[in-house]
């Protein structure tokens, strides 16, 4: 992998942005709700307990939110929330925009997270984390059969939403085959890779990484739209990590190797 596609590859399709929302209209959570602020989306209501224990974030969110603060009871608090981990604040907001595939995938340093059919919210908002903390260029998930952009999956984010762009598919193995064409390279994730992920030669290619749904691991035509399906080494006795674990170590590796050769 030290060579990009060849150039017969690189015909893209026409640009199309899907304008439809990905959800995201209720953030709760400290550190969720602040970067929301400070971020791209137009916010409505900044709810806020009067019992909520003091400090400087919670401060930093009560001068941020200027006209949109509410301040309220804990029982509405605990009315509005969908989660269990609100920490005494909740925001609305309009809905996260889906960015255009092919905007991403021709970016010279594109380096993107695909998802293939991860259904837990908890585990959705982690990659989103862990890729926006490596650099990644955008998330890629599936309109059908996948998380969407819930509460539960805002929290576990911690803000990456607000500052990751996402990509909203009809399907992650016709995403692969643009990627194709745009001369990125697809690298799989999964525990009976045939490439160690240490050993891959990204440099500053085009990449994107692609992690299967929890269990099942990539899907069978997922598979086959990879340029090759790559593992993590395990030293253990548990043979396998979790999707947001393997995205964690995966994601920081290519950021790792992209620093290093000053990509």
């Amino acid at each position: 992998m030290t060579s990009r596609r060849p150039a017969g590859r690189a015909r893209q399709e026409p640009s199309r942005r899907d304008d439809g929302g990905l959800g995201g209209e209720q953030v709760e959570g400290r550190r969720a709700v602040r970067e929301l602020l400070v971020g791209r989306r137009r916010v409505r209501t900044v709810w806020v307990s009067s019992a909520a224990e003091p400090s400087a974030l919670l401060d930093e969110i009560v001068s941020l939110a200027g006209p949109s603060l509410r301040e309220t009871s804990p029982e509405r608090i605990a009315s509005l929330a969908r989660t269990d981990v609100h920490q005494g604040v909740i925001a609305t907001a309009d809905a996260i925009r889906a960015a255009s595939l092919d905007d991403l995938l021709g970016d010279p340093s594109a380096f993107l997270v695909a998802l293939d059919g991860v259904t837990d919210p908890r585990n959705l908002g982690a990659v989103a984390r862990v890729a926006e903390t490596a650099g990644a260029t955008g998330l890629v998930i599936p309109r059908h059969r996948a998380a969407r952009i819930t509460p539960a999956v805002a929290k576990s984010a911690a803000g990456a939403i607000e500052h990751l762009p996402i990509a909203s598919v009809s399907g992650i193995p016709s995403a692969l085959e643009r990627a194709a064409r745009a001369e990125v390279w697809v690298v799989g994730l999964d525990g009976s890779g045939d490439r160690d992920l240490y050993d891959l030669d990204l440099v500053d290619q085009p990449v994107v990484l692609v992690f299967g749904a929890e269990g099942r691991g990539l899907g069978r035509l997922t598979r086959q739209r990879c340029d090759v399906v790559a593992g993590i080494p395990m030293h253990g006795r548990i043979g396998s990590l979790n999707v947001a674990a393997a995205a964690a170590i995966a994601c920081h590796e290519v950021a790792r190797r992209r620093i290093a050769d000053g990509a």
